[in-house]
């Protein structure tokens, strides 16, 4: 199917001019007919969207469109509609009229270390709210952010945390790392764990790109920009602009730490840090597209996002709980008619509903209230609420253990997951200490008839030692991994080619 300009999408979307494409898609603008607005489509590919990786792209597309409609922070595009056609997915954004900050910053040269101030402000306020989903951006460049007329700053593609696998930034078929070498963290090259502490170091490149005019770490060749991230110190930015403040400075530099546990705690702190430099309130801005001008001219501030705010039930799940007599056994039919239909989040907001009610008509332990927690447990984790997860497994988890011992299969299920959840919020460090945990019940074959269960712990456990810089043994932990792969399941496993690129690209870094 071709894609041109002038063509309708979904009855109602005429494309205009391409913006932007890349491995899984095209951006466009286009113009709404049935509202005369303009509007961004992306596109997924029509010859990504063949084969075996059809259905797994469709259903990371349809993640990347429901996980983006989730955060709600004006420094975010807004998305307006998704959904499909013929063999196509869209999903229709809204347009952001303004220069991309690669484009600002190439006109304003030096670029003032207030505006550098301003925009790292606005860019850790995004930041906070996308990591409280849990999501991590992975991609946070100059050309991925908007400077408006008005002088806010606007963050694009999230998706990207999506599309990509949710638990790992793998490498290419090339053997290349996916995303933007200049700005991607050392874990994040190596094939490791991501997390918040990810993003954080990319805004760190960018914010020393802003203040001194370039990037820390540029090079002919991939593999020449990672090993100048992974080994070399950045020039502090004052010894090219000593009028940078000593504070902004220091900043830079915890951002841009090899190791992600010396990096700031949060975007929220790098944030408090940022707001002593900003300009005071009442100054006059300077010139068209000012980011600053948000700051000297506010408007309400936007609230901490660090905690999760307690959903409000669907109106169904209102009116289950308003009953005398709450019908649990209809209640779960929705559920299941939800799910069938891919509405995750309601599925999620009936059950959290319902659970008290169950317990008091069936008992706490009883075995209905124990499937709908382990079905809340799951919907849970398959709409990315992670940190809502988290103690629901973990009670789950303690629960099958008293009473089937610590090396019942289904117990340990719920501590691999509650694992899954500890790596997605950014703290590989516990992250790695429960699969560590969990791996001699595998080794010894406690588990029996689950290798992929038990390769997949181990691969984990490589990635999290990437993540925390601990090469060595990362590289140790994957090399025994792949001899393993390769002797039960052959070397040309999927996950066997997988390590070995891994390994090679590590090598090749080593050496």
């Amino acid at each position: 199917m071709t894609v041109a300009a002038g063509r309708v999408v979904a009855g109602r979307y005429e494309l205009s001019t391409l913006i932007g494409q890349g491995g899984m898609g095209q951006v466009w603008t286009a113009y709404d007919k049935r509202l005369d607005r303009r509007v961004a489509v992306k596109l997924l590919r029509p010859d990504k969207v063949a084969g075996q990786e059809a259905d797994e792209l469709r259903r990371r597309f349809v993640r990347e469109c429901r996980v983006t409609a989730q955060v709600d922070h004006p420094g975010l595009v807004t998305v307006h509609d998704a959904g499909s056609e013929g063999e196509e997915l869209f999903l229709v954004m809204q347009y952001v009229d303004g220069a991309d900050l690669s484009d600002h910053l190439a006109e304003h040269d030096p670029y003032p270390w207030q505006w550098a101030v301003a925009v790292a402000a606005q860019l850790c306020a995004v930041l906070s709210a996308v990591h409280a989903v849990p999501i991590v951006h992975r991609d946070l460049k100059p050309r991925n952010v908007m400077v408006k007329q008005d002088g806010t700053v606007t963050v694009l593609d999230l998706g990207v945390a999506s599309v990509m696998d949710t638990d790992t930034t793998r490498l290419t078929h090339t053997g290349s790392p996916i995303g933007s070498p200049a700005y991607m963290a050392p874990e994040q090259a190596m094939g490791g764990a991501v997390g918040p502490y990810t993003d954080l170091y990319a805004l760190g490149v960018l914010l020393h790109e802003l203040l001194s005019g370039d990037v820390p770490f540029a090079g002919s060749t991939a593999l020449g920009v990672l090993h100048r991230h992974l080994y070399e110190p950045p020039v502090p930015v004052r010894r090219i602009r000593p009028e940078v403040p000593e504070a902004l400075e220091a900043l830079v530099l915890r951002l841009l730490a090899k190791d992600p546990q010396h990096r700031p705690a949060s975007a929220q702190e790098v944030y408090e840090h940022l707001a002593l430099l900003l300009p005071a309130r009442g100054m006059p801005t300077g010139g068209p597209l000012d980011p600053t001008r948000p700051f000297v001219r506010p408007h309400a501030p936007w609230p901490d996002r660090a905690r999760t705010p307690a959903p409000q039930p669907a109106p169904a799940a209102q009116g289950v709980e308003k009953a005398e007599k709450p019908d649990v056994a209809r209640a779960v039919d929705e559920v299941k008619r939800l799910l069938g239909e891919g509405r995750i989040t309601q599925a999620v907001d009936i059950l959290g509903a319902i659970l008290p009610a169950a317990a008091e008509q069936h008992g706490e332990h009883s075995p209905v209230v124990r499937t709908l927690r382990k079905q809340y447990a799951a919907t849970l984790m398959d709409d990315g609420q992670y940190r809502r997860a988290l103690p629901e497994l973990r009670r789950l988890a303690d629960e099958r253990a008293a009473e089937a011992g610590h090396a019942d299969p289904q117990s340990l299920r719920f501590r691999y997951e509650a694992a899954q959840c500890l790596e997605q919020l950014g703290d590989p460090a516990a992250a790695l200490a429960e699969y560590r945990a969990l791996l001699p019940y595998y080794e010894n074959q406690y588990v029996a008839g689950d290798p992929e269960l038990s390769h997949d712990v181990r691969r984990r456990i490589g990635h999290l030692l990437l993540a925390l810089g601990d090469r060595p043994a990362a590289h140790d932990t994957l090399a025994r991994l792949l001899m393993d792969v390769e002797r039960l399941r052959g070397p040309g496993h999927p996950l066997a080619t997988e390590i070995r690129r891994t390994l090679q690209w590590l090598g090749q870094v080593r050496g």
